[in-house]
């Protein structure tokens, strides 16, 4: 049986194309094959029962994936950009539970675990079958209005409450196993898992939480209150998020920052562990620590500890 690879691009990045087509042509000269994933346009739909009239969810895709495209039998994803292309490789390896390799093409490229120098390595980890798999846990949310599902969806990073409008705060009422535990004006809330511990969450002030930790964080964005702290949570709580009913202003859902609903005042947002991770791929074994370190370029100098030995990053001070 044949051996393929499903390969999602950044859509405008110039480097890509050639990139593209020399990672296929080296991967075609051991048998196996590849799958350009190609662009759709943006969509915009709405759904939701009819007694929601004119205040009807509307859910849109930023770079959808093409419906069609599926990745069963396929050996892995791997993924040409930045951290949301990542994302968007994500939505198609998760449903048909096939590793995901990120190689970065953007900036900082959290998810990513090559950058575009190391094609080489790539094909020859690939060939050989050289890397292991993590799973990164994910989480599932429902939109519900007036006790009816209005929209349910899922993200590897976070789910994002927020204010549709500038010029006023969103009201939420926030819940923690079935029990109120505030209510704020803010900008908005973040629920999100370990792996979105670096994204969204980490801007708005929340923790770094490593991936071996099961966990859920909340955190809120500008909130006005005493008590508007970051939340970590256990990885089987259940949190929820109520527009409340005389919110002055709507407000919108992210999943991933690609995947939006519209929340009028009165929509509830439920989320919860999924039992579907994303399964990532990695080639090294080194502390995660380590990772930190690199992306985020952090200054380590003067550091005497011991050197990482093997592949990892080693992160050495200066010698005595």
């Amino acid at each position: 049986m044949s051996r393929r690879i499903m390969l999602v691009t950044h859509p405008t990045r110039p480097e890509v194309p050639d990139l593209a087509a020399e990672f296929a042509e080296r991967l075609a000269d051991h048998g196996i094959q590849v799958e350009v994933v190609p662009e759709a346009p943006p969509s915009h739909e709405v759904v939701g029962p009819d007694h929601l009239a004119g205040t009807r969810a509307a859910v849109g895709t930023k770079s959808p994936v093409p419906p069609h495209v599926d990745a069963t039998g396929s050996e892995l994803v791997v993924v040409f950009g930045g951290d949301g292309t990542i994302l968007r490789g994500a939505e198609i390896a998760r449903p048909a539970g096939v590793p995901l390799l990120g190689v970065n093409m953007g900036r900082v490229g959290f998810l990513a675990e090559a950058e575009r120098d190391d094609i080489e390595t790539v094909v020859d980890r690939i060939v050989r079958r050289e890397y292991h798999v993590e799973h990164r846990m994910t989480v599932e949310v429902e939109v519900l209005h007036d006790g009816h599902a209005v929209s349910r969806n899922w993200a590897l990073n976070e789910v994002s409450v927020e204010k549709s409008a500038r010029e006023r705060m969103l009201e939420v009422a926030v819940e923690v196993d079935g029990r109120p535990l505030s209510t704020w004006g803010c900008d908005g809330v973040v629920m999100s898992t370990p792996t979105g511990s670096t994204a969204y969450a980490f801007s708005a002030g929340g923790p770094v939480v490593w991936p071996g930790v099961e966990a859920l964080l909340l955190v809120p964005i500008s909130a006005h209150a005493l008590f508007a702290r970051p939340l970590v949570l256990g990885p089987r709580s259940h949190l929820a998020v109520e527009v409340v009913p005389h919110s002055y202003v709507s407000g919108v859902m992210w999943c991933d920052g690609r995947r939006t609903v519209e929340l009028p005042p009165g929509a509830r947002i439920e989320v919860q562990r999924s039992d579907t991770p994303v399964l990532v791929v990695r080639f090294s074994t080194e502390p995660f620590t380590d990772r930190l370190v690199k992306k985020f370029a952090l200054p380590v100098t003067g550091w005497r500890g011991p050197a990482v030995a093997g592949e990892g990053t080693t992160v050495q001070g200066d010698a005595p």
